[in-house]
């Protein structure tokens, strides 16, 4: 098989497609010809040195969601069989042709959506119902406030939100960024590159933030969310060392939480993995939630694709698909 390999840390050009050793697959693994796999900020981290995969899983080869047909499956699989379509959620090793996916980490492809439109569903709709839905327990009514409202994970969490009954407020870093969040079901948006969002939005009743920017937007979001308010953090991409009132805190009683989903436990994912099952796939078959691709790029193509991502200029998911 072929994969996309890291043949060193660095620029978007280490990343080569070439022949790789095809995966040994586990009892409770399924083989998966893949057609197509999404993009992450945590691929363009790993490839940069910056975020290692945990430990056993593949450094050499990024990508954590991708959509295919199960071509094998081992001798414990009871979920699935050879020919089903599937998407997953991977530690690592996405970007190839073929890939060994425990079965509790797959879904469905959901009728009507192209392998490329499953695949960008796994690593953002996990991340956004565990953070948003279970840890912040966001609920109809209350207003939700993403950061970078334009990313794979911000049209997830709009959609989600918006179609689960809460208010959705976003910052974006470009009108047109604003204008798009809009249209996927966001009320307000604020350009934090012209506008203070927390004085923009001092009025506003927030009751629950999504923040992977991290840095000095932590004070502005304890001095923004409303009492009993949670902010939850998967990112922090402007720094994970800061200040905090502690007194702002405690008079609000703010919960301030966060997690990784990279490295959680097996059965955690299968757990995760039933939720979404049972929460959002019907949304997308009402056609309340809609995957939202950018751009797609040929397998081969993997290092332009890279590079369009650190531009920012994408809105929703860049996604990989084989020939």
């Amino acid at each position: 098989m072929k994969a996309a390999v890291i043949t060193q840390p660095g620029a978007p050009d280490v990343l080569q497609w070439k022949e790789y050793t095809t995966p040994v697959l586990g009892d409770i693994e399924v083989l998966i010809d893949v057609k197509a796999a999404g993009i992450n900020r945590a691929d363009i981290l790993q490839r940069q040195g910056n975020y290692p995969p945990p430990p056993g899983v593949n450094a050499e080869v990024p990508g954590l969601e991708v959509a295919g047909v199960v071509v094998a499956c081992g001798a414990g699989v009871s979920l699935w069989k050879p020919g089903d379509e599937v998407c997953a959620i991977m530690a690592g090793g996405g970007y190839a042709s073929q890939v060994a996916v425990k079965e509790g980490q797959c879904l469905p492809v959901p009728d009507g959506l192209s392998f490329a439109e499953a695949a960008s569903l796994p690593e953002t709709v996990f991340t956004v119902w565990s953070n948003v839905f279970q840890r912040a327990r966001l609920q109809p009514g209350e207003t939700l406030l993403v950061h970078g409202g334009a990313s794979g994970i911000g049209i997830t969490a709009i959609q989600l939100a918006h179609a689960l009954g809460s208010r959705v407020i976003v910052t974006v870093g470009e009108e047109e960024k604003g204008r798009a969040c809009m249209v996927l079901g966001a009320d307000r948006y604020v350009n934090y590159k012209t506008d203070a969002f927390e004085k923009v939005l001092a009025d506003e009743r927030v009751d629950v933030i999504l923040d992977m920017v991290g840095g000095d937007y932590l004070a502005k979001n304890v001095q923004l969310v409303n009492e009993e308010g949670r902010i939850v953090y998967i990112n922090a991409m402007e720094g994970s060392l800061v200040q905090l009132d502690l007194w702002k805190v405690m008079q609000k009683r703010i919960a301030i939480t966060g997690s990784t989903l990279r490295g959680r436990p097996y059965a955690y994912k299968h757990a995760l993995a039933d939720e979404v099952r049972k929460h959002v796939w019907p949304l997308i078959a009402s056609g309340a939630f809609k995957p939202v691709i950018y751009q797609s790029f040929p397998f081969e193509e993997v290092a332009r694709a890279h590079a369009l991502m650190e531009a920012g200029r994408h809105i929703g998911k860049l996604v990989l698909v084989a020939d």
